[in-house]
């Protein structure tokens, strides 16, 4: 029998913490559990009315939302619903939604759909918060319809009155319960479903070196490579296989498990970069992962510690790839299998199809000579 490689260049990673967000109460997963994961929130949470945030595409052309509608009355638990978040959540429609909150008599939020509605809850919680002065944010419950994993961080971002992007982060943002249902993500559009499950690989591989990240959360980062690999390209050749769809909403959940950082952790060069790119020029983050990881994870084979490179180079065991007999020739691999993952999933791009105009590459890579040759090869 073979095992896993488990020699490292020193006994760091074995000295560390993990501690559970101060919210989060219970995460249920499987098809159809939302019909009985819901009310049991409800109840544990001792809420009584709940409001809705979603998407209007999800509102107005699936019965996705109808169906959580139905649950929430059922239980005398509805509040309403609000889908007039704009794009970059401006502040203006977190204060639509507070106002809908707090006319309809809600005490906790359903927020229903990807990255938006889920990060915007989490903003307007804060807003209510922060007006009230004291207390702590009303609950959220978080039914994520695609691989985002916006609903396993602590941190937000919205646009002020002035145009500028505000950053929220706090223990008590993280939803008090979260529903994986395989079968409300069946309307997700493909090429969404398919490119943030991308962003989550995404996730799983920039936390095999970020920083403060602990080790089993490393260990459960390559079994979501090992199932991300395997169940995209079957979802992307059957949309409608609910088991590779519920194993896919697992794999983004534990690429993002929730953990508490003591300190802060810097991001990953290809979520800095992703960063950037979404917010200029209008590129949904899924795209941008497909764009930038596979070149951010070569340029790891040059410039990673050698602690990160055997974490990344160990990636291939759990891939079922054999090794090129170097480390770094490993790491080389792994970005051309990320590669080759995103041209079967019909995902590739370049960034003069965005109309990013070189003249900003400059400016994007800030000052990183690697980044600026990451841009030139992917334009």
């Amino acid at each position: 029998m073979n095992f896993p490689p488990t020699t490292m260049s020193n006994c760091t990673v074995m000295s560390g913490s993990y501690g559970w967000t101060d919210t989060l109460k219970r995460v249920q997963y499987g098809p159809g559990c939302v019909s009985t994961a819901l009310p049991k929130l409800i109840e544990t949470l001792g809420v009584k009315k709940g409001l809705i945030v979603t998407g209007r595409s999800l509102y107005t052309k699936t019965d996705v939302v109808s169906k959580v509608e139905e649950i929430l009355k059922a239980h005398d638990a509805y509040a309403g619903v609000f889908t007039d978040f704009g794009e970059h959540t401006p502040v203006a429609g977190i204060n639509a939604c507070i106002k809908v909150y707090q006319d309809t008599g809600a005490d906790f939020i359903v927020a229903l759909g990807g990255g938006s509605p889920i990060d915007g809850a989490k903003a307007v919680r804060y807003r209510i918060h922060e007006q009230a002065g004291t207390g702590v944010p009303p609950p959220q419950i978080a039914i994520p319809t695609t691989l985002s994993a916006a609903e396993y961080s602590i941190g937000a971002g919205y646009t002020d009155e002035n145009g500028n992007k505000v950053a929220v982060s706090h223990q008590m943002l993280a939803p008090a319960g979260i529903i994986l249902d395989a079968e409300l993500t069946l309307p997700t559009p493909s090429r969404l479903w398919l490119s943030t499950g991308i962003r989550a690989v995404d996730h799983a591989v920039e936390n095999l070196y970020r920083p403060l990240v602990p080790h089993p959360c490393k260990i459960l980062c390559f079994s979501a490579l090992a199932d991300f690999f395997k169940y995209l390209p079957i979802s992307k050749a059957d949309p409608t296989d609910i088991e590779a769809r519920q194993r896919l909403l697992v794999a983004a959940w534990m690429s993002l498990w929730p953990t508490r950082f003591e300190k802060y952790s810097a991001l990953g060069m290809s979520h800095a970069l992703g960063h950037r790119l979404g917010a200029k020029y209008g590129i949904p983050h899924g795209i941008t992962s497909c764009l930038t990881l596979s070149p951010v994870v070569a340029i790891q084979s040059r410039i990673a510690s050698q602690e990160d490179k055997e974490y990344l180079a160990n990636t291939l065991f759990y891939l079922r790839e054999p090794s090129t007999g170097s480390i770094e020739g490993d790491i080389l691999k792994l970005s051309a299998l990320i590669d080759g993952l995103v041209v079967q999933l019909g995902l590739k791009s370049t960034l003069s199809e965005y109309k990013v105009p070189r003249e900003d590459f400059a400016a994007l890579s800030q000052g990183n000579d690697d980044l600026v040759e990451l841009l030139n090869g992917i334009y």
